[in-house]
């Protein structure tokens, strides 16, 4: 039996993040009901950013240009920074802390073996390139403090180390208004091997 066009949205709808049957099929009969017209609009975004946004050739954020916006900025201060994140929403955090003004590297994952991820998936060779290119002083890694997110920063710090470039992490602990008695210890670890003189 044919699949129905509705059946095809609702099952389509569920490759979002968070997004179950039940969700997806609200939002189907949403768009239906009372959004048609914003149903057609999103349809031909959607269609217009999969064909035409693709990734910056030197940072690897998302853009549909040759370089994005932030590599294009030349008022960003600290060229000689390069912070190495996982995904562009990382990206978007620490630009959004307004604390940082140097440049990007998207990696777009982590090492996973097991997955089929090794350094050519996430561009540590275009990494060690734009290192070897010189203009790198610090690399500042703010990847997420998983297995995998351990194993890329080594990867990482070796490749600073053979290309002479200072490396530095991200502090790792308590977060602001949080309570010492409901943090995992885990966390309050990574915060006492992190500290600083206060």
């Amino acid at each position: 039996m044919q699949t129905s066009l509705l059946e095809k949205l609702i099952d389509e709808l569920q490759c979002l993040p968070g997004v179950g049957p039940k969700t997806a099929q609200r939002m189907a009969y949403n768009l239906l009901q009372h959004k048609r017209q914003a149903g057609i609009d999103l349809a031909a975004t959607l269609n217009k950013v999969m064909v035409e946004v693709g990734q910056c050739q030197s940072c690897r954020n998302y853009t549909e240009n040759d370089l994005c916006d932030i590599c294009l900025n030349p008022r960003r201060e600290q060229q000689n920074l390069l912070c190495v994140v996982e995904t562009v929403s990382d990206l978007a955090a620490v630009e959004n802390s307004g604390q940082y003004s140097g440049r990007y590297f998207v990696l777009h994952g982590t090492l996973s073996p097991i997955d089929g991820i090794g350094p050519s998936e996430l561009g540590l060779s275009e990494l060690e390139s734009l290192m070897s290119q010189g203009g790198v002083e610090e690399v500042i890694l703010a990847l997420n403090p998983s297995v995998e997110g351990e194993a890329t920063s080594h990867y990482i710090a070796d490749i600073c180390k053979s290309n002479n470039v200072a490396i530095t992490r991200i502090a790792h602990g308590i977060p602001v208004g949080g309570e010492l008695e409901m943090v995992d210890t885990s966390t309050i670890s990574h915060a006492l091997m992190g500290r600083k003189q206060f």
